[in-house]
């Protein structure tokens, strides 16, 4: 396919409309952008062509990661007075690119992969409505990372992730220990034993139980 077809199709896309993708997506993405943006969970071909037509590929626009995540209405939010914050919660947004984001993240959060194991923790812990809003904001920095920066992403999988977890709360309870002035030490676990009752010698006799509503 052509740069100036392909051109026209994120045009159209960009405008409203719809599509059937009959040529090699990644293929032609990788030849305007030189990144192939399939390789992030989530962000398959119709998703790329969606976010490229929305945003472009020069997101200098927005001067960092936060400032794109803030566009999305992904991040948290600082309602303040008197100096505490009343709400964090992230505003209310008809962006296009967040609808596709947040429902990449559904599937998203069915792979094992280490997306996938960030939003099933979170999901279980605060809900499924966050876990899909922090989700969808991960997704929308490594596409920002990946199109303004040219980092490659790999994923590390998600038993990386739960090691990389459990240091981060073994970390912040010794952190915790030593705040109260007591340490912290592993304590090697072994699986318990069965208790062993020997048998009863052949000439023992075993006593009989008769319970008093029995025939006699």
């Amino acid at each position: 396919m052509s740069a100036i077809s392909f051109h026209k199709v994120i045009q159209n896309i960009g405008a409203g409309g719809t599509i059937a993708i009959a040529f090699d997506v990644r293929a032609s993405l990788y030849q305007l952008i030189g990144l192939d943006l399939t390789q992030i969970h989530g962000i398959g071909p119709y998703l790329s062509i969606r976010l490229i037509s929305e945003c472009g590929t020069d997101l200098s626009r927005w001067p960092s990661a936060k400032h794109f995540t803030s566009w999305l209405r992904l991040s948290p939010g600082s309602k303040k007075s008197g100096g505490k914050v009343l709400s964090s919660h992230t505003g209310k947004t008809t962006n296009r690119v967040t609808v596709h984001l947040r429902r990449a993240t559904v599937a998203v959060g069915k792979t094992n992969t280490a997306l996938g194991a960030f939003y099933r923790r979170l999901a279980a812990r605060i809900g499924k409505a966050k876990a899909v809003t922090a989700t969808a904001r991960k997704l929308a920095v490594l596409f920002y990372n990946a199109v303004r920066y040219g980092m490659a992403y790999v994923d590390p999988g998600a038993n990386h992730y739960e090691q990389q977890y459990r240091q981060r709360v073994v970390k912040n309870l010794h952190r915790k220990a030593a705040e109260f002035g007591f340490t912290l030490q592993p304590v090697m676990l072994f699986p318990a034993k069965e208790s062993y009752a020997p048998p009863p010698p052949a000439d023992a006799k075993i006593p009989s139980i008769r319970s008093e509503h029995m025939p006699r």
